[in-house]
């Protein structure tokens, strides 16, 4: 590119502006989310003392959770895929010793200087409101992150954090949390599950939300087996990709703002815009798994790239740049990143080599740096330690 200025990136979001939804996602609120969808019922929370302790004795458990790029172009809200780059969670807990739980937490990467050390911590709040619903107490808690995900550049860093969440609430509860829990009240605090789905289960996944029926409730709640046909009910299926396709990313050093990035995205879309992206999108299914030659074509977005442009102009400018070369470059999630789909190794590599090329630094200082990543077959895992 001859013209580094062009990739230069949006980095004015004021932070306290959009701390909370950037790290909740654009979901419910954890109340809201462990109540079936269409439900009129809300979680009444319990009086402290009528809490139960979850734990007989310590525990000590190793969470690995990956980032995601969700989007891949027409997907929007609805496709996605694990990376092989992981936040790692070593959990040390124990029965309470005292009245309120004591919480020691540990950060080393990224939000290292600014996440909190104590229960206000996002992973903490909501694995306690979780246990909660179920009629149990925080326990005593020793939390060591190490988070490799880069925050706020479209990577999954708040999937990964509720995922982690909903997998120690899962290894903390007697009984633990169904496979459909999991899915269900991660997928309602995210608020779309394009991002959850891969992180906590892995692979490349296509999701959904049940459309709601007129007249229809549901009374299930999340301490139950929640039904498979509750409307607004989130659901999800597995891709099988193609042995030949690669995954290469393109991670700037400055943020983005997802909630800044949803706002500049229009309330409709034309008839003949919505019929080209769903071609796209039906095509992309093709592409991922069986036709990688057409990821060019499959991965041509209608519905938010162009239309978020001004938040990100020089990921966009990068993605241009990429798709001129013909490689298939999308923007990863909401930004600021870039996701390249490739059709083999050396695609790959020469998809790296040009990001490295491009990628600054520019006038502002803004670099992008490349990374092939796998697709992470496996989504979040928890190993129990014996003590």
């Amino acid at each position: 590119m001859s013209n580094q200025d062009s990739l230069s990136g949006r980095t004015g979001v004021p932070q306290a502006e959009t701390e909370t939804l950037d790290k909740l996602g654009q979901g419910l609120e954890p109340e809201q989310a462990l109540v079936s969808p269409g439900s009129s019922n809300s979680v009444e929370p319990k009086a402290e003392d009528s809490l139960l302790e979850p734990l007989t004795g310590p525990l000590h458990f190793h969470l690995r959770v990956p980032a995601t790029s969700a989007n891949l172009g027409p997907g929007y809200d609805t496709m996605g895929l694990a990376l092989g780059l992981y936040d790692e969670i070593t959990v040390m807990a124990a029965p309470r010793q005292g009245v309120e739980a004591t919480i020691e937490i540990t950060v080393e990467g990224e939000g290292s200087a600014t996440l909190p050390r104590d229960a206000s911590h996002l992973v903490v709040k909501l694995v306690e409101k979780i246990l909660a619903s179920k009629g149990y107490s925080l326990p005593d808690l020793e939390v060591r992150a190490q988070n490799n995900i880069p925050h706020s550049r479209g990577l999954g860093s708040s999937a990964s954090a509720v995922a982690s969440a909903v997998m120690t609430a899962d290894a903390l509860l007697p009984e633990g949390l169904s496979e459909e829990e999991k899915l269900q009240i991660g997928s309602r605090i995210e608020g779309h599950p394009d991002n959850y789905v891969p992180a906590l289960r892995g692979g490349v996944a296509i999701s959904w939300q049940r459309a709601p029926s007129a007249g229809s409730s549901a009374t299930e709640d999340a301490s139950s087996t929640i039904s498979k046909d509750i409307p607004g009910e989130f659901r999800t299926a597995r891709l099988t990709p193609h042995a030949e396709l690669r995954t290469v990313v393109a991670i700037p050093n400055f943020e983005q703002s997802t909630q800044v990035a949803r706002d500049l995205l229009p309330e409709q879309v034309g008839h003949a815009v919505a019929a080209r992206n769903s071609a796209r999108a039906a095509l992309l299914v093709h592409a991922l798994t069986s036709a990688p030659e057409l990821l060019m074509e499959a991965t041509e977005d209608s519905l938010h790239q162009e239309q978020r442009r001004p938040a990100f102009p020089g990921s966009m400018a990068l993605v241009d740049e990429l798709r001129s070369a013909g490689l298939a470059a999308v923007i990863s999630g909401a930004g600021p990143s870039v996701l390249v789909l490739a059709d083999g190794d050396a695609q790959a590599r020469a998809a790296a080599a040009r990001i490295s090329a491009l990628g600054g630094p520019d006038s502002q200082g803004h670099v992008f740096a490349a990374s092939i990543l796998p697709i992470a077959e496996t989504g979040a895992t928890v190993e129990i330690h014996q003590r």
